[in-house]
């Protein structure tokens, strides 16, 4: 089940933005994130994950990045289609090998 998003990307930049120009003003990354959150209106949690995947994109934090995730979402998209279109050609194989043999027995 999709749903859609209700923040804009524009808005997560944004917040993500807030969080790490005013990380200073506060003890720690999640006090930022706690005074954050609720001017964006979304939860702390949500907003500490747009963080963390903001600074793997960046290169700040390890991790699988945005482009990189997209990317293997595809090939496996890829792979489990050429899965199937190598069952149905082993299943046709089958078949016409089968009648092959049916036909020169018949003979």
């Amino acid at each position: 089940m999709n749903k859609s998003p209700k923040f804009s990307p524009e808005v997560r930049e944004r917040a993500v933005r807030m969080v790490q120009e005013h990380r200073a003003d506060y003890t720690s990354l999640w006090a930022a994130i706690e005074s954050i959150a609720p001017k964006i209106g979304c939860v702390p949690q949500t907003l500490n994950d747009w963080v963390k995947k903001a600074e793997v994109d960046s290169g700040q934090r390890p991790g699988t990045t945005t482009s990189e995730a997209q990317r293997i979402k595809e090939l496996e998209r890829e792979v489990k289609e050429l899965r199937r279109a190598n069952d149905i050609l082993k299943t046709a194989s089958a078949f016409f090998a089968q009648a092959e043999l049916d036909r020169r027995l018949k003979s």
